[in-house]
C-alpha cells in the first residue's frame, strides 16, 4: 500500500481534482491510501465563519454562509457531468451547509468551532469519492474520525491509529483505492478535533507509518524541495534525496513544503516520503527517507521569519548550576518551545515564535534577571554534512554574510545544519548571498 496526501492547491478546483485519478493510477501498488485537504481556501473560510459566530454577528456568519454555499454550489455543477452525479453532490452540499446554520448559540464553544473546521476535509473527501462514483471507479470512503485519535496532551496515539485503520480497511480487504480526511481527528474526550495547520501531511505521515506502507507520498504544486526559496531566490534546484534529519530541519526552519511534524512518524517508522508535483506528476521530486546521501556537502537554505530573540542577563548567573533550569522552566510554563540558543558567561540569547504569553514570560524573568527583546527577526538555517571532521564549512557560511548583521549563530548542537539569526529586512539579502556562495 503507498498513503498519497493531496494538499489544497491539489484539490482546490474541479479541474485539479480531475486530475487526481490518473495520479493515483499512475502509482504502482496494490491499494492506495488518498488522504485529502479541504479545498484551498476554504480553512481560512471556516475560521472566518467561526471568528463571526463567536463574535456573535449572526447576520454577518449568514451571509458568510450564504457565499461559500454558493461557491460550492458553482465546484459541484463543473465538477459532475451527470444529472445524477449533480443531485447526489449537490445534496450532500446542502446537508453540510446547513449545518452551518445551526451554530447560533448564545456561547460559540471552541468544541463547535472545531466541528466546523473539520467540514472542510469532510467535504473534499465526499465530492472526490461521489466524482470517481460517477466515473464507475470503486472507492472507500473512510471516516478518519474512526481511527485518527490524540491524547490528553495532543499528540498522537499511533498503537490506537494502527488497530482501528486496519480494521477498518480490512472491512473492504477487495478494494484497493481509500479515500480518507487529513487533518481531522477525535480527542481522548471523542470530540471532533484536529491536528492543527498542516495537519494534512501529518495524518499522511501518521497512517503511513502506524501501517507500515512502502511509500508516503506528498502531493503539492512544486516538484520537491529545493535548494532554496524559489519565491526569492533565482535559479534553485530541486534536491533528489534528503535523509530525515536533513528534511526534519528545513521544514522545522521554514521550508512550506512539508509540515514540520510530519517528518517524524516516518522516520521513527523508517518509511520513506517522497515529495511529489500535482502539476508536473512526472518530475522526480524528492525522496525522504533513512539513508544518508548528501555526505560532505551544503545541501539547502531555508529560512522561518516571525522570531522574537531574547536576550536574558544576570550576574548571579555566573558559577550558578541552576540558572538554565530555571530558565527553561519558564518557557515549560507557557508552553513554549525555544528555536536557538546561545549561552556566555553572563547571558543567555535565544529565539521564540510563539509570542502569545511573551509579557507573561518575560514577567517572570525579569524576577530574577534582565531582558531584552528583540522582534521582527529570521532564522537563516543552512543544512548540509556538519559533521565535526568536515572542514571550512562554517567559514564559507560566515563568509557569505559577512556584510550582514548576524544577531545570534548556532552552530555544533546538530550535525545536520548552521543556524543564524538576522533582522528580517535582511532575511532576502541573507539567502541570496548564502545562495550565490555556496552553490
Amino acid at each position: 500500500m503507498k498513503v498519497l496526501k493531496f494538499g489544497g492547491t491539489s484539490v482546490g478546483s474541479p479541474e485539479r481534482i480531475e486530475q487526481l485519478l490518473p495520479i493515483i493510477r499512475s502509482q504502482a501498488s496494490d491499494k492506495h491510501l488518498v488522504v485529502l485537504s479541504a479545498v484551498s481556501g476554504t480553512t481560512n473560510d471556516l475560521v472566518k465563519l467561526s471568528e463571526l459566530y463567536e463574535s456573535k454577528d449572526i447576520e454577518g456568519a449568514y451571509k458568510h454562509i450564504d457565499l461559500l454555499h454558493q461557491k460550492y454550489k458553482k465546484f459541484v455543477n463543473e465538477l459532475f457531468k451527470t444529472e445524477k452525479g449533480i443531485l447526489e453532490a449537490s445534496a450532500f452540499i446542502d446537508k453540510i451547509f446547513d449545518l452551518f446554520y445551526q451554530f447560533k448559540h448564545k456561547n460559540f464553544t471552541s468544541s463547535a468551532e472545531r466541528i466546523i473546521l473539520a467540514q472542510g476535509e469532510i467535504i473534499s473527501t465526499t465530492l472526490f469519492h461521489l466524482y470517481l462514483k460517477e466515473k464507475e471507479v470503486s472507492s472507500v470512503l473512510l471516516s478518519a474520525l474512526d481511527f485518527m485519535l490524540i491524547d490528553e496532551d495532543k499528540e498522537p496515539n499511533i498503537d490506537e491509529i494502527r488497530k482501528n485503520a486496519s480494521l477498518e480497511i480490512a472491512k473492504h480487504n477487495e478494494e484497493t483505492l481509500f479515500i480518507t480526511q487529513g487533518y481531522i481527528c477525535r480527542n481522548a474526550q471523542g470530540e471532533i478535533d484536529n491536528l492543527q495547520r498542516g495537519g494534512s501531511d501529518y495524518t499522511a505521515s501518521l497512517l503511513g507509518a502506524a501501517l507500515q506502507v512502502e511509500e508516503i507520498q506528498i502531493w503539492t504544486d512544486i516538484d520537491g524541495f529545493h535548494n532554496n526559496d524559489p519565491r526569492y531566490v533565482q535559479n534553485t534546484k530541486s534536491i533528489a534525496r534528503l535523509s530525515f534529519d536533513e528534511a526534519a530541519e528545513l521544514s522545522y526552519f521554514g521550508a512550506k513544503i512539508l509540515h514540520p511534524q510530519s517528518v517524524f512518524p516516518a522516520r521513527k517508522y523508517n518509511v520513506p516520503v517522497r515529495l511529489l508535483d500535482t502539476m508536473n506528476p512526472s518530475a522526480v521530486g524528492t525522496l525522504i527517507s533513512g539513508e544518508a546521501t548528501n555526505q560532505n556537502q551544503i545541501v539547502a537554505i531555508a529560512a522561518k521569519d516571525g522570531i522574537t530573540a531574547i536576550r536574558i542577563q544576570s550576574s548571579r548567573m555566573l558559577m550558578a548550576y541552576g540558572f538554565l533550569r530555571k530558565v527553561f522552566e519558564v518557557f515549560e510554563r507557557y508552553k513554549t518551545p525555544i528555536d536557538m540558543i546561545t549561552t556566555s558567561e553572563v547571558a543567555v540569547s535565544l529565539t521564540i515564535d510563539q509570542t502569545d504569553n511573551l509579557s507573561e514570560i518575560v514577567r517572570e524573568l525579569n524576577s530574577f534577571s534582565a531582558v531584552e527583546i528583540d522582534s521582527e527577526q529570521s532564522i537563516i538555517c543552512i543544512v548540509g554534512d556538519f559533521r565535526k571532521n568536515n572542514h571550512g564549512y562554517a567559514t564559507i557560511v560566515s563568509e557569505a554574510v559577512k556584510h550582514i548583521p548576524i544577531r545570534m549563530i548556532s552552530y555544533g548542537g546538530s550535525e545536520n545544519n548552521i543556524s543564524l539569526l538576522v533582522p528580517s529586512v535582511f532575511k532576502l539579502e541573507a539567502l541570496r548571498s548564502l545562495h550565490n556562495r555556496l552553490f
